[in-house]
């Protein structure tokens, strides 16, 4: 399983950005092209993994999550949240502080209440940055997280609680190598 991302990472050109080694694909990056067979692998994936269970929304970031989260929508018929990277002052806007590899941004969170149950679901893990920003932010707002999932993960930090991977890779030598799927 999972052949496509499988072989399209393994293919993803490597830019080095300072101290850091970036991979350029699809699912994290939205170039050079989406296949709609990539999007349609990584949402099969998702639904075998996660607890959907009582699930209310989907919650994924701006931009790079938009894409996954409309396909896994479209699959489970559970709405989306997209958590932008500007206000639009909203009665209940949560913001919170957002800190990766390579960036620091505001997030602001709209449409999630409390006692809501979602699933978050994010591109890639790095440096734990984006969970650990949103997981602060549904405890704010008293939302219940039921499942984490990243479809991409080259990290080892703690966000305080567990989280499934689609896929472990390693970024060496100018190239992607993938370590482990978990389908």
């Amino acid at each position: 399983m999972l052949e496509r991302l499988v072989g399209s990472l393994e293919a993803s050109p490597v830019m080095r950005r300072g101290e850091y080694d970036y991979f350029i694909h699809p699912i994290t990056d939205g170039v050079p092209l989406v296949e709609p067979a990539l999007l349609r692998e990584v949402g099969c994936a998702l639904v075998r993994v996660l607890d959907l269970k009582g699930v209310d929304k989907i919650v994924v970031c701006e931009a790079m999550g938009i894409h996954i989260g409309v396909a896994f929508s479209m699959m489970t018929d559970i709405p989306l949240v997209i958590v932008r990277k500007r206000s639009y002052d909203l009665p209940g806007e949560v913001a919170v502080h957002q800190t990766t590899g390579y960036s620091k941004a505001e997030l602001y969170v709209n449409g999630v209440n409390a006692g809501d149950r979602v699933v978050i679901i994010d591109d890639v893990y790095s440096t734990g940055g984006t969970l650990r920003a949103l997981i602060s932010a549904f405890e704010q707002i008293g939302a219940d997280i039921a499942d984490i999932c990243v479809v991409v993960s080259r990290g080892e930090t703690d966000i305080g609680r567990p989280f499934k991977t689609l896929v472990r890779i390693d970024v060496s030598g100018g190239r992607v190598h993938v370590i482990d799927t978990y389908i």
